[in-house]
Order: structure tokens, then C-alpha cells, then sequence
């Protein structure tokens, strides 16, 4: 489930929305589209920037290369003007006497560089297991700066939708009126009954976001399927057609006594 927290580092103050198993291939379409409105819910004045974690120990997961594709279809194309690449696993890199531009440069997988080139190369290296205070406050510091060069760049202006919209209008329109009846002379029992009703109303709304959500998410994973059935089809055709066209070598005459 989605949980956030807040810190202040470098004059920033600092809210971290977590998102554990946002993209994960093994959850329903129904619990992401929840935990996104949960997370819309919770980023009070707008999306700053996204962080995509990538592990530089590790080969690329199916599952993390759904990520973009899945954040694409559910907030438009704009959201990838609000990412940055943090590749974890820098201190593996360290030991093996390689930079995160050797990692990106040695046999770099397409989808990292497609990464790269959607997100400006945003990019921030992490050591997962160092003790050395400075380094770890370096980093952070590195990671707060492209925080800071979106912000600039879009002129203080966080990431919205639609939804984020309406999320923010339904909750705006549930807190004017449990203010209402509390400025009315209602007695306790019925106040509290109209609060729960005003509150049901609220989730019902939610819920049906929820449900918009979740059928982007369908029928963007049901293009990419057919994408991906189309694109092995065609490949299985020009293998067939390679093997039919390659000629045979001529037969040489074998005598035996």
C-alpha cells in the first residue's frame, strides 16, 4: 500500500509518496488503479518529480520495463518530463572499479536508453550499503538538484491531470461540508449520520476513478500485447523466409568403395 513521510534536507521540505508494488506484474490492474488514486490523494499541491528506481547490480525486469509504458498510459506523455533515473547498486559499481556512465555505456539494454533519452538523462547514482555520511548527503544533494532543474524548468509547476483534479475537487467538496453541518445546530447523532453519508458519496466517487483508471490500464496492456504478438509474428516470418532463401550448398560427389 502506498505510504508517505516527510523530511527536510537542504532548505526542502520533502514529501516522499512510496509506491511498493505499483508496477508489479503479479498485482491486478483493480489494485493499481487504487493505489494511484491513493497516491494522487496524497500529493498535496501536485506530483514535483517521479523517481523510476533501477538496480545497476541487476538484468532489467519485465516488470520494469512495463513501468514507463504503464505511466504513460495512465498519466499522458507530459509525466516523463517529471522523471529521474536512480540507479542503486553504486557501491557494486564502485568495487568493480566502474562508473554509472561505464554501466550505461556497456552493452546498455535499449530500454535504459530509451529511458534516458525520455527523461532529459536525469540520472543519480545510490550506493546501497556505504557508512560514509558525506557520500550518502552528496548524493541526496545531486537528487534534490534534478528535483530542483524540473521545478525550474516547468516554472514551479507540479504535474496534474484530470484526475488529480477531481480527486482534489471531491475532497475540497467533502471538507466545505462537514464545516457546514458543523456550523449548523444539528445534534451530534444526526450530524455525524450526515458526515458518513457525505463520506460514502466521496469513496463512491473515488471508486469510480478507480475504475477509469483501471480500464486504461487494460486496454494499454492489451495494445502492448498485440504489439508484442504482432512484432514475434514478424519475426518468426522473416526467420521462415531466411531459411527458405539461403541456398544449399552444392552436393559433392562422395565415391565409395
Amino acid at each position: 500500500m502506498s505510504d508517505t513521510w516527510s523530511c527536510a534536507k537542504d532548505d526542502h521540505k520533502i514529501n516522499v509518496i512510496d509506491t511498493p508494488g505499483l508496477f508489479d506484474l503479479s498485482v491486478s490492474a483493480e489494485y493499481i488503479s487504487k493505489e494511484i488514486v491513493r497516491c494522487l490523494t496524497l500529493a498535496e499541491g501536485g506530483i514535483h518529480a517521479v523517481l523510476l528506481v533501477l538496480s545497476a547490480r541487476t538484468r532489467i525486469t519485465q516488470e520494469e520495463e512495463n513501468t514507463l509504458r504503464t505511466l504513460q498510459a495512465l498519466f499522458g506523455s507530459q509525466i516523463l518530463d517529471y522523471v529521474i533515473v536512480v540507479f542503486t547498486g553504486g557501491d557494486v559499481l564502485e568495487e568493480c572499479k566502474e562508473t554509472l556512465e561505464d554501466y550505461l555505456g556497456r552493452d546498455c539494454p535499449t530500454f535504459i536508453k530509451e529511458v534516458m533519452r525520455m527523461s532529459s538523462n536525469r540520472k543519480v547514482v545510490i550506493d546501497n550499503k556505504t557508512h560514509d555520511e558525506g557520500k550518502k548527503a552528496e548524493q541526496v544533494h545531486k537528487l534534490l538538484s534534478l528535483v530542483d532543474d524540473i521545478r525550474r524548468s516547468k516554472c514551479g509547476e507540479a504535474y496534474t491531470d484530470d484526475t488529480y483534479h477531481m480527486i482534489k475537487e471531491e475532497s475540497e467538496k467533502l471538507r466545505k461540508h462537514h464545516e457546514e453541518l458543523e456550523s449548523k445546530n444539528y445534534s451530534e447523532e444526526c450530524a455525524a449520520e450526515m458526515k458518513n453519508q457525505s463520506l460514502i458519496l466521496y469513496k463512491e466517487n473515488l471508486k469510480q476513478m478507480s475504475e477509469q483508471l483501471e480500464k486504461k490500464l487494460k486496454d494499454a496492456a492489451e495494445a502492448q500485447e498485440k504489439a508484442l504478438s504482432k512484432m514475434t509474428q514478424e519475426n518468426n516470418e522473416l526467420n521462415l523466409a531466411l531459411k527458405i532463401h539461403i541456398p544449399l550448398p552444392p552436393i559433392t560427389p562422395c565415391n565409395i568403395l
